[in-house]
């Protein structure tokens, strides 16, 4: 969650932060409507390569305006102007079907006890998706006067996700999970609507996905924070691209994902995924994640995560996936025998493991004990006698080398029966950042991937829970803009799932 920042008490420090923040979002504006102006070219000639470019420029302004509409508003900044060029909310359409629903101010005036009289209504129509179909959801507040002393009634407004907006928290969910699950751009969404005779323009859309990842970010950092209270955790991350700005080209920036997850040994906390999106890859970055975690992480060989190590709150299990994959290469290339053999030792670890799944962490340390370290530590040592019958230039040798080193970080799962063998669950948290990569090409802010990060973590972790993410997510944000803080747990998936079961199940979703 963003902390807000600490104002100056001097005036001309305070008047240079304005003169400043002004001049970002101007810069912003400026790059919007230069991709606009881009956009509108390449739509007047659709042809040949320049389609592809024109996906990706669409792409990069969607982005941008996700960016924009994310961005927390200052207390002490009046609002900005509505651009001159802003779409236009145009009628829903009549062919939708509407649902009434009639808020009343009551029978009795609240002033003298009178008895309350119809003087009109006010109407207020909503947009909403059901799984499968739209319709239209007209809340409808009657006017009333007081008899008595002809007070004026009206029943406020319910709160709604997005304040004075039109999309109901199932159009929402819908737009979310088509975006961050589905992989389709926020354009192709937009045309899909437009074969439903919905005039829903991308910039439109691109302004829901960004309040909503600002209305969603406080449920985002109490999965994280619950994420965080693990035994263990598995970490990884992912390369994705980044607009540079003032540049036109991209740069690396990076999606972190931090798993917990309990269920090989029954543990009492749920399964969440938790999303961080940095600039690049510097080790401080996971250091900030993690710096109120203490207990084991699962990870690769990244340099990074020493310095979290050297402060000793989080300790090391490396993964023999890692190890399994690299005599797997020379296997598959060179048809080495000493891969062959050091792949079967290895299965014999992973079938240990097959056998303890769902036994109690004691029950998995015993058998570990008994049937894996013999086999784990024969590995060790044969692999310590194979380096010097082979070339040190080799890459078997570079393997063995690899697998020498790694298994010494990989050795205290053995004593610790909430561990696991491998870093495989956080590199399943990786698959749906891979898939989106393709679609989306490339983040267009360090804003918009935060976004894009507290939008997986919930889909995420409610998929790791059985729970619907279109079903959750649409009753989290009609209901989230009212929620009390302190009750933030209530709105988790786990929570959800006991009370909406038959619901929420993704098996009731697939039958």
């Amino acid at each position: 969650m963003n902390v807000p920042q600490a104002l100056p008490e001097d005036t001309a420090l305070l008047q240079e932060m304005v003169r400043t923040r002004d001049a970002e979002i101007h810069n912003k504006d400026l790059l919007i409507e230069k991709l606009k102006h881009q956009l509108f070219g390449m739509k007047r000639s659709r042809f040949g390569s320049s389609s592809e470019a024109m996906a990706q420029l669409e792409m990069k302004l969607e982005d941008a305006e996700i960016a924009a509409a994310s961005q927390k508003p200052d207390a002490d900044t009046a609002p900005a102007p509505e651009p001159d060029n802003k779409p236009k909310r145009r009628p829903l359409p009549d062919h939708l079907p509407r649902v009434d629903a009639i808020i009343s101010a009551g029978e009795s005036c609240t002033s003298c006890g009178g008895r309350l009289k119809p003087l009109g209504e006010t109407v207020t129509e909503e947009l909403e998706y059901v799984p499968g179909r739209f319709q239209v959801n007209r809340i409808i507040r009657p006017k009333l006067s007081c008899a008595g002393c002809e007070t004026i009634h009206q029943a406020p407004l319910p709160s709604r996700p997005i304040e004075r907006g039109r999309p109901g928290p199932g159009l929402l969910a819908h737009v979310l999970v088509s975006k961050y699950t589905d992989h389709l751009p926020l354009y192709r969404q937009s045309r899909i609507f437009a074969r439903e005779d919905i005039d829903l323009d991308r910039s439109t859309l691109a302004d829901w996905v960004g309040k909503s990842a600002m209305l969603l970010e406080p449920l985002a950092e109490a999965i994280g924070a619950h994420v965080k209270q693990g035994q263990a955790i598995f970490a990884d991350d992912t390369p994705v691209g980044m607009q540079a700005p003032g540049t036109g080209k991209t740069k690396t920036a990076r999606i972190w994902a931090y798993v917990r997850d309990e269920v090989p040994w029954n543990g009492a906390g749920k399964p969440a995924a938790w999303y961080q999106f940095t600039p690049d890859r510097k080790g401080h970055h996971p250091e900030g994640h993690l710096s109120d975690f203490k207990g084991w992480m699962h990870a690769d060989g990244y340099a990074g995560f020493n310095g979290l190590y050297e402060k000793g709150a989080v300790q090391e299990i490396a993964c023999m996936a890692h190890i399994r994959r690299k005599f797997f290469d020379v296997h598959a290339t060179q048809g080495s025998d000493i891969a062959a053999q050091a792949l079967e030792r290895i299965a014999l670890l992973y079938q240990v493991e097959k056998e303890i799944r769902s036994q109690p962490p004691d029950k998995r340390k015993q058998i570990r004990q008994e049937k894996a370290r013999p086999v784990f530590d024969d590995l060790e040592l044969w692999l310590t006698a194979q380096l010097p019958r082979i070339s040190g230039k080799t890459p078997l040798a570079a393997a063995i080398r690899y697998g020498l080193n790694r298994m010494k970080k990989l050795a205290p799962y053995l004593d610790h029966g909430f561990t696991e063998l491998d870093n495989n669950t956080a590199e399943r948290a990786m698959r749906p950042i891979a898939l989106g990569r393709k679609n989306y090409l490339f983040m267009g802010s360090e804003r918009g991937g935060q976004s894009a990060a507290i939008i997986y973590t919930l889909i995420e972790t409610a998929k790791l829970n059985g729970v619907n993410p279109q079903t959750w997510l649409t009753d989290v944000l009609g209901r989230i803009a009212d929620h009390k803080i302190n009750k933030i747990d209530e709105l988790m998936p786990w929570y959800f799932a006991q009370n909406n079961a038959p619901e929420s199940s993704l098996e009731t979703v697939k039958a």
